[in-house]
């Protein structure tokens, strides 16, 4: 996963450097966490194959699409949406800008280029790759909060309303479960506030194995 450089001194090999990026810190945990959620992990690199089989050992991933240009990139997206998959694409650099726009979902990190914000449809202010996962987990949430708020929404409505249109439940009773079913759902909402991302499952799982290659925004 390195590339060689020679170093030459008055046009004669003096030495030979072996070259190579670090992935980001916590990229291990974050792509272990997401597998965990039943997503399944791509790198798409515009690195050589060598470097991306590296990191894509170290990492865990099994698809692996090297050498990628910008268009290539979102060919890849577009492909993987024809097969009928949703697909968030995770990227900080300028040549991930044209994936992150074409993506169902894309994610851009604050410290990367403004590129690549702009083109993202959630940029993540904290640096934390881990906040990927966190994102996730939340949307999942409050999706399943609308689900259940839908629910018992449409439940009421179905049961009650005709109950008291016919007679057989006082007016103002329904009048009152209603202002009572709305409390219902802005009490679930609010159930989000204290949602709080996984910190503790994030030390513990896979602990040791958060050593590192940070990637200068290419990948």
């Amino acid at each position: 996963g390195r590339t060689a450089v020679v170093v030459e001194l008055d046009e004669r090999p003096a030495a030979v450097l072996a070259v190579g990026d670090t992935v980001r810190s916590g990229s291990w945990r974050a792509l272990h966490r997401l597998r965990g959620l039943g997503l399944e992990t791509v790198l798409l690199t515009g690195d050589g194959p060598g470097a991306a089989r590296a990191v894509a050992a170290e990492l865990g991933i099994e698809r692996v699409h090297s050498s990628a240009s910008p268009e290539r990139k979102a060919e890849v997206v577009a492909e993987l949406r024809a097969a009928g998959r949703t697909v968030a694409v995770v990227g900080d650099g300028v040549n991930d800008a044209v994936a992150l726009a074409s993506a169902d979902l894309g994610v851009a990190l604050a410290s990367g280029s403004d590129a690549a914000i702009g083109a993202a449809g959630l940029t993540l202010v904290r640096g934390d790759i881990e906040a990927v996962v966190d994102a996730v987990r939340l949307a999942r949430q409050t999706l399943a909060t609308i689900r259940a708020n839908l629910l018992w929404a449409f439940g009421y409505n179905l049961v009650l309303i005709p109950l008291a249109a016919v007679g057989l439940l006082n007016p103002m009773l329904a009048a009152v479960a209603m202002s009572l079913s709305s409390l219902l759902v802005v009490g679930n909402s609010l159930r989000l506030r204290t949602w709080e991302p996984g910190r503790g499952q994030r030390r513990g799982q896979g602990q040791g194995q958060g050593r590192g290659r940070r990637k200068g925004g290419r990948r």
